[in-house]
């Protein structure tokens, strides 16, 4: 484990995903407890997008900022909203020079699958048929997400590739929950690790399914074509539960014929970046921003 990381270990309890609304409540007491971001020259819009039923964004506007990411947050389809998403959204659209729409899209298990990945194409779809008046590129467009929300970005590629959705140019899944079945030997073994483990993503799961059967779009290391996605930048964790099937997936994109960089982070557990002064988050973050830097706003 990185050092740095490792002096806060005692501060995280084990975490349990039984209780969706008291889980709430501890997300979003966690969320408070970080420092507010500077979001200094940045235009912040709260709109709707029509739907059935309407979803909420949240729209981050550099200044001169033409390319867009569709942002999905993590959470276990179960916690957050656009609130509890500023830090990460507010540091992504200053760092990338990108205009960022953070989507609240429905949580589980009060709206099960497809329910989040509808409101998240949704919103796809309303972006790019919007596009001038937004200011935005429409071959610019990209989507991304932490945790469960890389999950939906990688569903929502598959999607629009296959339902002739909205062009994607890239995708940005950082630690992506993206395999019901967890039988790799990362989620075999890592049973106790921080703010993640394998009982909190069996809970997850549950939550999001509901008992119905997983199809590609809801754990998108079930499709057995990857071809014609977007290009990919993959994030992992090396106590992670979900390290084995995300690297696997990167693969296996690679294989597709599929542009993909991958970056393995040593010492860290799921979601460390929320650490922002050690130095490992730190680069983690920049680096993630240099990635949309090159693909939405050179």
């Amino acid at each position: 484990m990185d050092p740095e990381l490792e002096a806060f270990l005692p501060f995280f309890p084990r975490e349990e995903l039984d209780d969706p609304v008291e889980n709430r409540r501890n997300f979003a007491r966690r969320a408070a407890a970080i420092p507010e971001p500077d979001t200094g020259g940045l235009e912040i819009e709260d709109r709707t997008v029509p739907a059935d039923p309407d979803v909420a964004i949240r729209i981050y506007r550099p200044a001169g900022a033409r390319g867009a990411l569709i942002w999905l947050r993590g959470g276990g389809w179960v916690m957050g909203d656009l609130d509890t998403e500023r830090h990460w959204t507010t540091r992504l659209a200053a760092g990338s020079g990108a205009v960022v729409i953070s989507v609240d899209y429905r949580p589980s298990p009060e709206h099960r699958f497809p329910a989040a990945l509808d409101d998240v194409c949704a919103v796809l779809s309303w972006t790019a048929a919007h596009a001038g008046e937004l200011g935005i590129d429409p071959d610019r467009i990209a989507v991304g997400g932490h945790s469960a929300g890389a999950g939906l970005a990688a569903a929502a590629s598959l999607r629009c590739r296959d339902r002739q959705g909205p062009p994607l140019c890239f995708q940005l899944l950082n630690q992506p929950v993206l395999d019901d079945r967890q039988d790799t030997w990362s989620q075999r073994n890592f049973t106790d690790t921080p703010l993640q483990n394998r009982d909190t993503l069996t809970a997850a799961w549950r939550h999001y399914l509901g008992g119905g059967t997983a199809t590609a779009y809801a754990a998108p290391a079930r499709a057995t074509d990857l071809s014609g996605l977007p290009p990919a930048y993959i994030a992992t964790a090396e106590f992670d539960p979900l390290r084995d099937e995300d690297i696997h997936y990167a693969l296996r994109l690679m294989e597709a014929g599929v542009p993909v960089e991958l970056h393995q982070w040593p010492g860290t557990f799921h979601g460390s970046q929320a650490l922002l002064s050690a130095e490992v988050s730190q680069r983690q973050v920049a680096e993630i921003n240099a990635v949309l830097r090159r693909v939405l706003t050179a």
